[in-house]
C-alpha cells in the first residue's frame, strides 16, 4: 500500500499501543471524527497496511516455543512446486525467496529439537528441495516491530 500519510500514521502507532482499541475508542483518542476512523481502518485493511489478527498470536502459546530459520537451495524447476508445498507445512509461518547462496529462507516453530528433526525431514523430502541450513533462534532480543519504522518515515517526510 502506498499513498500513506501523517493520520494513517496515528492511527497505525495508536493500533500498535492498543491493538483492542475499537474504532470510536481511537476517533476519540486521535481527536477525528468515528467515521474517519473507520473509513482509514478500512483502507489501511484493504490495502493490506494492516495484516490478519493471526499475526499477534504467540506460537508459544501454541506449545510451538522453538524458533528457526531454514535455508534451502531449490532446483529452478521446482521453485513454485516446492513453495506450494512448503506452504502447506503449519509450522512455516514465513517463507522468502532471497538472493545469495540459497534461494528460500523459511521462519519455522515447533514444540521441540525433536520436531524441528521431523519438521526439517519433511522440508527437505520435499521435491525440488536440494539442500538445506537450519539454525535455531536462542532469544529474540529485537522482537517483531514496525512502530520505529512507522516514526522514522513519517519524521523524514515531516
Amino acid at each position: 500500500m502506498t499513498g500513506l500519510d501523517a493520520l494513517d500514521a496515528r492511527i497505525l502507532l495508536a493500533l500498535d499501543d492498543d491493538p483492542d482499541a475499537t474504532t470510536l475508542g481511537l476517533a476519540r483518542r486521535l481527536g477525528i471524527a468515528r467515521n474517519t476512523a473507520h473509513a482509514r481502518l478500512r483502507r489501511l485493511l484493504a490495502g493490506g497496511a494492516l495484516r490478519s489478527f493471526s499475526h499477534r498470536v504467540d506460537p508459544a502459546a501454541l506449545g510451538h516455543g522453538l524458533v528457526a530459520f531454514v535455508s534451502l537451495a531449490i532446483a529452478q524447476r521446482g521453485s513454485d512446486a516446492a513453495m506450494r508445498e512448503l506452504e502447506q507445512i503449519p509450522q512455516v509461518l514465513e517463507l522468502h525467496a532471497t538472493t545469495g547462496d540459497l534461494d528460500l529462507l523459511l521462519k519455522v516453530v515447533a514444540r521441540d529439537t525433536g520436531h524441528l528433526y521431523e519438521l526439517t525431514e519433511r522440508i527437505v523430502a520435499i521435491e525440488g528441495v536440494t539442500r538445506s541450513s537450519t539454525s535455531i533462534a536462542l532469544r529474540s532480543p529485537v522482537p517483531s516491530r514496525v512502530a520505529p519504522l512507522i516514526r522514522s518515515v513519517f519524521e523524514e517526510q515531516a
